[in-house]
């Protein structure tokens, strides 16, 4: 098993056919083709348009909340109302965890969010990580709960730590999951 790494971020976004300003434009706003919601540190916004570029390959839109223009600044409950109904919109909801995560104070709250807007299943984690590190942190806590998104022989999975479940990553993003 290998997860998502910083070198990988960098890679998916060199790769694309779209330039950053492109990948970014692209996650700015929920379009028809948005199926993920990525909550995200703000602190890890370097890392979003690799990321974005990364679920292209999977056919499979990004919103990401920050780059929203919608959104007031500073945040409000303006903001609240408008991240709630893109979370419970889209049927795919994707946490980037990194050891910014922890001090975020939306992510822990829109990961609550589509928890009981639709259970765990659909509901996955993306640790992005040094190339080859397991963080002690992904096993803890809240985040333990939830599937992780993972290679394995070189395909991409997600594998959900309470059973033995695991889905392709297409088939996760594009089919029912139970």
């Amino acid at each position: 098993m290998k997860l998502f790494s910083y070198s990988d971020a960098s890679s998916y976004e060199r790769a694309s056919t779209l330039g950053r300003d492109q990948l970014l434009k692209e996650a700015k706003a929920s379009t028809a083709s948005a199926i993920v919601f990525l909550s995200h540190s703000s602190k890890d916004d370097q890392f979003v348009p690799g990321v974005v570029a990364f679920f292209r390959k999977f056919n499979a839109g990004v919103y990401a909340d920050d780059f929203d223009k919608r959104l007031p600044n500073p945040p409000s409950t303006k903001t609240a109302v408008i991240l709630k109904n893109e979370i419970r919109k889209l049927p795919r909801f994707v946490a980037l965890a990194t050891p910014n995560s922890y001090t975020s104070r939306w992510i822990p709250w829109e990961l609550g969010l589509a928890d009981g807007f639709r259970d765990i299943p659909p509901n996955a984690i993306l640790p992005i990580t040094q190339e080859g590190q397991v963080p002690p942190w992904l096993t803890t806590e809240y985040l333990n709960l939830y599937p992780k998104v993972v290679t394995i022989n070189a395909a991409w999975f997600v594998t959900d730590p309470r059973s033995s479940s695991s889905w392709t990553l297409s088939d996760w993003l594009h089919k029912p999951i139970k």
